[in-house]
């Protein structure tokens, strides 16, 4: 339930700090105190539409906190934790509001999207009023309040569960068929590209490394006739190696004749022929590694040529061909064992399709049983409520044919106000008070049943007085022994059956401003008479009045 309401700087409110408990909570107060704003704050709280002009003149920014008391396994703690929110403890809903318009959203201190507040909130608390009664607007909520009324929710869950397995079936299937279709229709093309990617069987890396090979094999090519070149002149007929030995021969024969004259010459020339024996073994080394048979080259690159042929044909990069190759494999493979596949998915439709029309089937007979019975249930509070004229009817169209993940059925809500006229369309037929009033019966029927926790209803007893109004009262008693319930009212007979009693006023914000602000107190007990003999008499306040009050209070009407 809600348990605070912390509002700052919005219209009229300065700094409000409220908290409710449960059962029945009445707001009343002259027109124009500021019961409108509270409401309004509260939606802020929960997602409704934020607006620039909410914020108290003179300031930039204000300010809505909502906290929520909710069992464990509520709805809006599971919504939540799906999106990554801490719901331990409390709930709390907090809304700043800008004076140029922006808004931003927290719940638990964490920011979230307005829509997420929004849904959230909507499970949390259902705010009625003449005029914006969202569980009849909505005749997808008539079928959600149909089921609730009935303990359907879970089979309904089920329902939906076989629908979307029938769906999701059926998809299979048709996604399988024209795979197959597809396949068969290129039927003739797949078998020669397998063949031929079989035959060409490309590797994983091969492109990379054949590239690699063959600009080796050409890079040798090049170098291989300046090698070849150095060779001949360093082992051929003009090779100087035999030239220099013989002179170091004769040097050497000469130097006993003249001793200390050549010796150093002939270490040199001998390191020379050193020198030119080496460079002769390392030249022939590398011509040997340079030697390679241009047949390999060939080869080498009419692979390479033969790869990236079969890349442009089937518009893939060559290091896509072996997955290409496999996926023609696969298809090939899909389209020679497709009518057997196809047929095992059809037959899950069928099974599928089968057990969802049962579920249904099931459903919809509970929906018409229990369509009557709400029907009937509302029909015995229309009298008290000053529509003992009235027919409330649940209108079930069942079409098997056009299904949904809701079942085979739709739901609407219809009224005859008075005798002799056309039914319709609760939205349509009913007026502004009758509305509120069809609203309040299906409420109490329904109980705690398809309701969030708290509801809020707004002056939806304007217009009634005397029976009409207590019996308006004592149904919003009755309701908040299920629900929490608050009720803006104008009515002293709804206000006496509260358990908590709020006055709504409006003065200066202090004694030394001229600011007017509104004001919220709880009444107490010695207090509560005055403000009931107000709503009784007006500005003149009569002993009559605070008799007429008093019994009230004390439940004797």
């Amino acid at each position: 339930m809600l348990v605070q309401l912390s509002i700052r700087d919005i219209v009229l409110i300065e700094r409000l700090d409220l908290t409710f408990e449960a059962g029945l909570s009445v707001l009343t107060g002259e027109t124009g105190a500021g019961k409108s704003i509270l409401l309004d704050s509260l939606s802020l709280a929960l997602g409704g539409r934020g607006d620039g002009g909410l914020v108290r003149h003179g300031v930039d920014r204000g300010q809505v906190t909502a906290v929520f008391d909710v069992a464990g396994d509520h709805a809006a703690r599971k919504l939540l934790r799906d999106n990554g929110i801490d719901d331990d403890g409390d709930l709390i809903f907090r809304r700043n509001q800008s004076a140029d318009g922006r808004t931003k959203a927290f719940v638990n201190d964490q920011p979230v999207s307005v829509q997420l507040m929004r849904t959230a909130g909507q499970t949390l608390v259902e705010i009625h009023g003449q005029h914006d009664d969202r569980a009849l607007i909505d005749t997808h909520a008539h079928r959600l309040l149909l089921d609730a009324f009935g303990g359907l929710q879970e089979e309904a869950a089920e329902v939906g569960e076989r629908y979307r397995r029938w769906r999701e079936a059926d998809r299979q299937a048709r996604a399988h068929r024209a795979r197959v279709e597809a396949a068969a229709r290129e039927a003739d093309f797949l078998r020669a590209a397998v063949e031929e990617l079989e035959a060409l069987s490309p590797q994983d890396g091969e492109e990379e490394e054949l590239a690699e090979r063959r600009a080796g094999m050409q890079k040798s090519e090049r170098i291989a006739g300046d090698i070849s070149e150095a060779s001949e002149f360093l082992n051929g007929n003009a090779s100087p190696v035999p030239l220099i030995a013989s002179m170091v021969r004769r040097l050497e024969r000469k130097s006993h004749e003249a001793p200390g004259l050549l010796e150093e010459t002939v270490e040199l020339l001998d390191a020379a022929l050193d020198s030119l024996s080496n460079a002769q073994m390392e030249v022939e080394a590398a011509l040997r590694r340079t030697e390679f048979d241009p047949r390999e080259l060939e080869r080498t690159e009419e692979r390479l040529f033969a790869l990236r042929a079969a890349g442009r044909k089937y518009n893939v990069m060559v290091t896509d061909l072996p997955a290409l190759a496999e996926k023609m494999v696969g298809d090939l493979a899909e389209l020679d064992a497709g009518e057997d596949r196809l047929a095992v998915l059809d037959k899950a439709v069928i099974e599928t399709r089968a057990e969802f029309a049962s579920g249904a089937a099931s459903l919809s007979e509970k929906r018409h049983n229990t369509a009557d019975a709400l029907a009937a249930a509302v029909m015995a509070e229309l009298p008290a409520l000053k529509l003992e004229r009235a027919r409330f009817m649940v209108e079930l169209a069942t079409d098997a044919e056009n299904p949904t993940a809701e079942g085979i059925d739709t739901v609407e809500f219809h009224v005859q106000t008075n005798p002799g006229t056309r039914p319709g369309s609760i939205m349509k037929v009913a007026s502004g008070g009758e509305l509120s009033r069809f609203l309040l019966a299906l409420k109490v029927a329904l109980a705690d049943r398809g309701s969030a926790p708290t509801l809020v209803f707004d002056e939806i007893d304007t217009g009634v007085g005397g029976a009409v109004a207590d019996a308006i009262g004592q149904r919003l008693q009755r309701l908040s022994q299920k629900v929490q319930v608050l009720s803006v009212t104008h009515a002293p007979q709804v206000a006496a059956r509260a358990a908590t009693h709020l006055l709504i006023s409006k003065g200066p914000s202090d004694e030394a401003s001229d600011k007017i602000a509104t004001r919220v107190a709880r009444m107490e007990p010695e207090h509560r008479t005055e403000e009931i003999a107000r709503m009784l008499a007006g500005a003149s306040i009569t002993e009559e009045a605070r008799a007429a009050a008093a019994k009230l209070l004390a439940g004797d009407r």
